[in-house]
Parts: structure tokens; C-alpha cells; sequence
């Protein structure tokens, strides 16, 4: 059950990085990259989900600041497909 929430916190963030151009709402970025490098920290980076976890939340954070889109794409993918796999 907790995979299912997780992955579905995945999927979520991955549509928010593919179509982060098109919002600007920091306070959304702030949670959600403290989500992610709490996911990250729970994993404690020892696999390649977490790594994502970690890179996607420093990107939600960069994102406040800067308009990262191709970095928000990449990681948006991998974060969606990270999240589908979570549900199989």
C-alpha cells in the first residue's frame, strides 16, 4: 500500500516536472522537493529510484529560481515511468 502512495507521489511530481514551464507556483516546488528528498533519504540512495528522488527534488527547489525545461522533462519522464512500474 505504501508503493502505491509513493508511486503515485511519483507520478504526480513527473506531470508537474513535464509541464513546469507552464506553472509558477513556488510553494507547490518547496513541498514537493522536500517530499522528494525525504523519498530520497528514506531510500538512503542506494538504488537508482533514489537518485531520482534526490535529483528531482534539488530540481524542484532550482525551479523557484530558474526554468529548467528540458532537465524538468527528463526527470519527469523517468519519475512517471518510475511511478507506473510502482504499480505493477
Amino acid at each position: 500500500m505504501l508503493i502505491k502512495i509513493l508511486s503515485a507521489i511519483d507520478v504526480i511530481g513527473g506531470c508537474i516536472l513535464l509541464f513546469s514551464g507552464n506553472f509558477d507556483f513556488a510553494n507547490l516546488f518547496i513541498i514537493l522537493g522536500i517530499i522528494f528528498l525525504i523519498k530520497s533519504s528514506i531510500g538512503m540512495w542506494q538504488d537508482f529510484g533514489s537518485w531520482i528522488d534526490l535529483t528531482s527534488g534539488i530540481l524542484f527547489f532550482i525551479l523557484i529560481f530558474l526554468n529548467l525545461e528540458i532537465a524538468g522533462i527528463v526527470l519527469g519522464i523517468l519519475l512517471i515511468q518510475k511511478g507506473i512500474f510502482g504499480f505493477v
